[in-house]
């Protein structure tokens, strides 16, 4: 039987992603049931590996309920058997598959940010299990009409981009993405000799510590699609100004024209052309929503326009991306939080990048 492009997608997932294995406990969660034809090729291919699927499946406006009519005793509580699953689960193999992309625009600032702030254990732990290997997870998506909406375009032209995107056009997007890796990879051990980077653009002027900080390539493990190279920089030697561009997409809200200043690792100013309100409460969330989580250069040449979908905007290539909030613990980060917004700034229009001074990035294109 020839294979779907459903199949080769779960094979991606299962085989190389999250390398499922016989016996472990795998976890397929799905944003709506507009992700069915993924899950099944997927739940099969886990079967075939010798693990043993579970699936999680939501109603894309569960949440929108939820804000509105929990307490705050319910914004603060998570259910043992969603701990449950933090603690045991294998491997995680998360499905954007969204019906709207702004069910959550109109909620409430006050219980989005103490929702965040009450989930931050959930995330913390997850992050920490796959810094020390006891898991693996990776989230994907599957187009549908909310998203080529929110990206200006029909459904078919979408599902082309998103295929594409994650190299399943190809006979073996697996051999892509590990040829990807390698040219990331003599990026990342480059980077792992610096100090200090630099970044300069517009409106943009700021340094990061990142001596002793782990960059890591991506390339299908977490993310797919891929195509970066990140770290979590030095939590108090970030200092400067820095302007994105580029519209940011968040939990349904979107912010224009971010402008943060920071000093010493902590964002003292923040100011945005359009979703202003939105920004400060996210950036207000915790103790260490404050800080910056991430610092990244985005690869994928694929991606060349923002789409409204961060899991492939942050990707884009000739851009990059700071994250305000949670840090990575792989990469030696030490910023905890209920929040990791990755903020994309276009590097195209004359911006530079500097490693102890050297000019290794130009115009959006690494040049070392």
């Amino acid at each position: 039987m020839q294979k779907t492009i459903w199949d080769k997608y779960a094979q991606v997932l299962v085989d190389y992603s999250t390398d499922v294995q016989k016996g472990d406990l795998v976890m397929i969660r799905a944003e709506s049931f507009e992700a069915k034809e993924l899950v099944k090729a997927i739940y099969k291919r886990v079967l075939e590996r010798g693990g043993n699927p579970i699936v999680r499946t939501a109603l894309g406006d569960l949440g929108e309920i939820f804000l509105k009519n929990a307490s705050d005793e319910q914004l603060d509580y998570i259910d043992p058997i969603t701990e449950l699953e933090y603690d045991k689960v294998d491997k995680f193999i998360s499905l954007g598959a969204p019906l709207n992309t702004k069910n959550m625009a109109r909620a409430d600032l006050t219980k989005l940010a103490r929702r965040g702030k009450a989930t931050k254990k959930l995330s913390e732990k997850l992050m920490k299990r796959s810094a020390d290997g006891t898991a693996k997870w990776v989230i994907a998506d599957v187009p549908t009409y909310a998203l080529a909406q929110e990206a200006k375009m029909s459904l078919n032209e979408y599902s082309e981009f998103l295929f594409n995107s994650c190299y399943l056009n190809l006979d073996d997007p697996v051999a892509k993405l590990k040829e990807l890796d390698k040219k990331q990879t003599q990026w990342a051990n480059y980077l792992n000799g610096v100090k200090e980077l630099h970044i300069v653009g517009e409106k943009t002027d700021i340094k990061f510590n990142v001596e002793g900080r782990k960059w890591i390539s991506c390339s299908g493990l977490n993310n797919y699609p891929d195509g970066e190279v990140f770290t979590s920089p030095v939590e108090d030697g970030i200092n400067g100004e820095i302007y994105f561009d580029y519209p940011q997409n968040y939990r349904g809200n979107c912010a224009h024209g971010v402008h943060l200043w920071i000093e010493n690792g902590l964002v003292v100013k923040a100011q945005a052309e359009q979703g202003e309100e939105f920004l400060n409460a996210m950036i207000n969330m915790d103790e260490g929503s404050h800080g910056i989580g991430e610092i990244a250069i985005g690869t994928n040449d694929e991606i060349q326009e923002i789409t409204g979908n961060i899991l492939f905007d942050e990707k884009i290539g000739g851009a990059i991306h700071m994250a305000v909030g949670a840090s990575y613990p792989e990469t030696g980060g030490k910023n905890v939080s209920g929040l990791h917004w990755d903020l994309i700034k276009n590097m195209k229009n004359g911006g530079k990048i500097f490693a102890d001074g050297k000019l290794i990035y130009e115009n959006g294109k690494m040049i070392i």
